[in-house]
């Protein structure tokens, strides 16, 4: 039997190529030998691991991405604790900083994903998982990257498994309605981050922003009266959809003038405010974390999808009415914590809808640096993206001398300072602490 030659780089680099999110628009199909030497590529990666489907479904990695070529061994218990985080969730109760011990203590998070809950205690295990990710964070090296962080991830965002194969499928199914919008902001997605820029390509995050736009066209069809369905073929044309209603968000001199690296508009969304739209611009910068942490594409695609979905559907809901309750609790948190900052704010015309807009909106991805973004999410994925309003209350308190003693605080709040995620949550838990119960409730539901 002739054995057949393995890929160089300059190969699998031009295989990713043909495969990029340039070509979705193009009306040109891969050749037949491209498509050859990918399925070689599929079928050696697929023979060389000793590796069950059950296992590598859960695993959720992408074969071409040299970054998803590490195993995460023993992740076969993932799906299990997935399944049952839903219904442990703290989302609706404060951040509990007491609880019972249980034997998942002894563990490890790395032993923890890889054994999976000791004698199936799913409940307890959640708890002790979100304990630890307060109290000890998620090992790291200085860049931010991880090894078990992105299963960590899709655990507490309850995520359910997805093979890469079905990603695959969104992809080549070309361009989405939204995919000119796309193509508009990918590439001023985090331009001033080396680390993001040296490990996401552009291509990269169009083809997973594309692939969400279709899953979300996908669903509001599946939601309309067959009746009123409009076919769009999986077409390989880049144009909005006739019916998709663009919306300026006229916003203020002062949020005009922060150069946050994303345009802060609704233009693209949805006029019906009751449903989903399909891409919002700053999405970009919000799925940007994702890809840094995951493994593959696909990976990153089904947690951001999930957050998206679950967590934050009124982010992307007609004029991101979730985005604007969340500016407004933000003013009503700062009013009860510290009545001065919030009077001293107001009296020089400054409201949350000017300045923290693209914090509310990116979960604060918008403020670098990329490895602190990290840590704060594995707080926020822990105990709900909702405390997200409480991390930018803690950012203006920490700014809090420097506010009060600017005679012009918007030109310092144009751009927040550096982001410490460790201050930001000791913060965060203080102003729980402060907030009655029922403004708290409205903090857990403003997104949803």
């Amino acid at each position: 039997m002739e054995l057949q030659t393995p890929l160089t780089p300059r190969t699998q680099r031009t295989l990713r190529k043909l495969q990029s999110a340039h070509n979705l628009g193009a009306a040109t199909k891969i050749t037949s030998s491209s498509s050859t030497l990918l399925t070689q590529q599929k079928l050696r990666d697929s023979h060389s691991r000793d590796i069950s489907p059950t296992r590598r479904q859960a695993l959720n990695r992408s074969p071409r991405r040299h970054r998803a070529n590490s195993d995460a061994s023993g992740n076969a218990n993932l799906p299990n604790l997935r399944t049952a985080s839903s219904t442990t969730s703290l989302h609706a109760k404060r951040v509990a900083l007491s609880r019972t011990p249980s034997a998942a203590d002894a563990l490890s998070l790395d032993r923890l994903i890889r054994e999976g809950p000791p004698g199936d205690d799913v409940s307890s295990a959640l708890a002790t998982m979100r304990f630890k990710v307060l109290g000890q964070g998620i090992k790291s090296d200085i860049d931010g990257m991880s090894s078990s962080r992105i299963y960590i991830w899709l655990i507490l965002l309850d995520a359910p498994v997805l093979s890469t194969d079905e990603y695959l499928k969104l992809v080549h199914r070309g361009a989405s309605p939204a995919y000119a919008k796309i193509r508009n902001d990918t590439f001023r997605t985090l331009t001033t981050d080396p680390l993001f820029r040296r490990r996401v390509s552009e291509a990269s995050l169009i083809r997973l922003l594309n692939a969400v736009a279709w899953m979300l066209h996908d669903g509001k069809e599946e939601r309309r009266p067959s009746s009123s369905r409009q076919s769009l073929p999986a077409s390989n044309s880049t144009s909005p959809s006739r019916g998709e209603v663009s919306q300026a968000f006229t916003s203020s001199p002062g949020a005009r003038t922060r150069a946050r690296a994303l345009t802060l508009t609704t233009e693209g969304s949805d006029s019906n405010t009751s449903e989903p739209g399909t891409y919002v611009q700053g999405m970009n910068v919000l799925a940007a974390p994702f890809l840094y942490a995951a493994r593959s594409e696909a990976e990153a695609f089904v947690a951001f999808h999930q957050l998206l979905t679950k967590e934050c559907p009124g982010y992307i809901r007609g004029a991101m009415v979730g985005v604007h309750r969340g500016l407004r609790l933000v003013d009503k948190v700062l009013g009860i914590v510290d009545t001065k900052l919030s009077l001293y704010l107001t009296s020089k015309g400054l409201s949350a809808e000017i300045y923290a807009f693209p914090s509310v909106l990116t979960l604060c991805a918008c403020t670098p640096p990329l490895p602190e973004v990290l840590r704060l999410w594995d707080f926020l994925f822990a105990y709900g993206p909702h405390l997200n309003i409480l991390c930018i209350v803690a950012q203006l308190i920490m700014m809090r001398n420097e506010l009060l003693g600017s005679l012009s605080p918007n030109k310092l709040l144009r751009s927040f300072p550096t982001l410490h995620a460790d201050q930001i949550k000791a913060h965060a838990l203080a102003i729980i602490k402060m907030i009655p119960n029922d403004v708290y409730e409205e903090i857990v539901n403003h997104a949803l």
